[in-house]
Formats: C-alpha cells, sequence, structure tokens
C-alpha cells in the first residue's frame, strides 16, 4: 500500500518526502479532531473500579 502511494505521488524524492509528512500529518490531525473525540464516549476507560478510599500498599498501615 505505502509503495503504491509514493509510486503514485508526483515529483523526485525530497518532493514526494514533503508530501509524504504532510499526508501523515493530515491523517493524525483527521484522527484527534474528529475520530478520538467520536469514540471516546464508546471506551469503557471512564468506568473506574478502584475505590479511593482503601489505598493499600507501601504506607497504608501509617
Amino acid at each position: 500500500m505505502y509503495g503504491w502511494i509514493w509510486r503514485h505521488l508526483p515529483g523526485n524524492a525530497w518532493v514526494r518526502s514533503i508530501i509524504s509528512l504532510v499526508l501523515v500529518l493530515a491523517v493524525v490531525y483527521a484522527l484527534f479532531q474528529y475520530v478520538f473525540p467520536w469514540a471516546e464516549p464508546l471506551l469503557p476507560f471512564g468506568d473506574v473500579t478502584v475505590d479511593g478510599e482503601s489505598a493499600g500498599g507501601a504506607g497504608a498501615g501509617q
């Protein structure tokens, strides 16, 4: 897939590298702006089952 994209980009290696970098940045931007906020309510990371009152481990008996 990446080879196919690389072969279809215009220009020499430097221009292709810059275009590839811009494409990667655009994908990362789209993920952080649209996909991750949409998926965040669907993920179970807000369901905390650890109780804050009983913090066992080091220093629990002090």
